[in-house]
């Protein structure tokens, strides 16, 4: 690019004007974003910190920004043509940042009938800023289970799909990931089972991308003797893997996790999985939060497939307990 005196010009001022409009849309939307995220959506504030500690911090640069355009917005401000376009470039990448916030906007909680019948009386629910974990009432647990949410999916939404498990006398700890995307710490399961030094034998589960972590960390951690995959599979294969047994549980309508993908990833599963498919299941049905768009439709009740997935998890768990 030339740099020269020459190119050094300023621009016209109809450009610079053009460019302080752009830094008040950028410094608007640095503070709109997480203002809408924050307070309409509870699963933000529930979720992992790193999301809530993001948005505070963009938000607050949003307001510094907003506070120096005003004091400087009669302040002449000459630029090069190699600055324009650096400041233009700026620009762009802000109201990209504020696109991706927007982006990771959770899906939240949605009780469905199960939790509107009433809180179950058989388990014990303790929550922190990583996890949620849910324990037998009255009943001593030497086995566990550590489930990995779908991308950007209430960790809250699996409570009560999960709930039938404890009451088999499993410790269930649902963890909270960061951002909502498993990808980031796939190894979360490992400071779950360290939290809880009282459980002797271990499974781990995961819907969609939240299952690919599942897979990778059963894969490298010969502790772990279950893999329950909900809507979900493994990217690398656990043939070589001994001493593992896994469930898949699909929807027969899955328009994400579709029966074609369950299908080719047999081979990359041991020759012992069990699977069980859901006629008229959908991907959305492996939690509680609502439609997700490129799923399929439906062809059975959410309720009646949620019934389906909690006994195929509760029978799989019972043998993985018996063995």
């Amino acid at each position: 690019m030339d740099t020269s005196p020459a190119a050094a010009r300023v621009l016209p001022a109809r450009h610079r004007t053009v460019l302080f409009w752009a830094s008040v849309a950028c410094a608007a939307a640095l503070m709109v974003v997480p203002a809408w995220m924050l307070a309409g959506n509870p699963a933000v504030l529930g979720g992992h910190p790193l999301l809530p500690g993001i948005l505070l911090a963009a938000a607050a640069a949003g307001v510094l920004w907003a506070i120096l355009l005003w004091l400087r917005r009669d302040v002449p401000r000459p630029r090069s043509r190699v600055r324009t376009v650096g400041a233009w470039a700026g620009r762009i990448a802000v109201l990209a940042l504020a696109g991706g916030l927007a982006w990771l906007s959770p899906f939240a909680y949605q009780p469905g009938q199960a939790a509107e019948a009433g809180p179950t009386s058989d388990l014990a629910v303790t929550e922190s800023a990583t996890a949620i974990t849910m324990s037998p009432e009255g009943r001593t647990a030497t086995r566990g289970l550590v489930f990995y949410p779908g991308a950007r999916v209430d960790a809250k939404a699996y409570q009560d799909i999960l709930a039938p498990a404890v009451g088999a006398g499993y410790r269930v700890v649902i963890l909270k990931e960061p951002l909502g995307l498993s990808l980031l710490d796939g190894s979360q399961a490992r400071s779950a089972m360290a939290d809880n030094p009282d459980i002797r034998t271990w499974a781990v589960g995961g819907h969609s991308l939240g299952g690919v972590s599942a897979s990778s960390f059963a894969l490298a951690n010969t502790d772990v003797s279950g893999l329950v995959l909900y809507a979900s599979y493994p990217i690398e294969s656990l043939r070589g893997r001994t001493g593992l047994a896994v469930l898949s549980v699909s929807g027969s309508q899955d328009g994400l996790s579709t029966p074609a993908k369950i299908q080719a990833s047999r081979d990359l599963v041991p020759v012992d999985t069990e699977f069980a498919a859901v006629q008229g299941g959908v991907h959305a049905f492996f939690g509680d939060y609502g439609a997700q768009p490129g799923d399929g439709e439906p062809g059975i009740s959410r309720q009646a497939a949620q019934q389906q997935i909690a006994a195929a998890t509760v029978s799989f768990l019972g043998q993985l307990q018996r063995s």
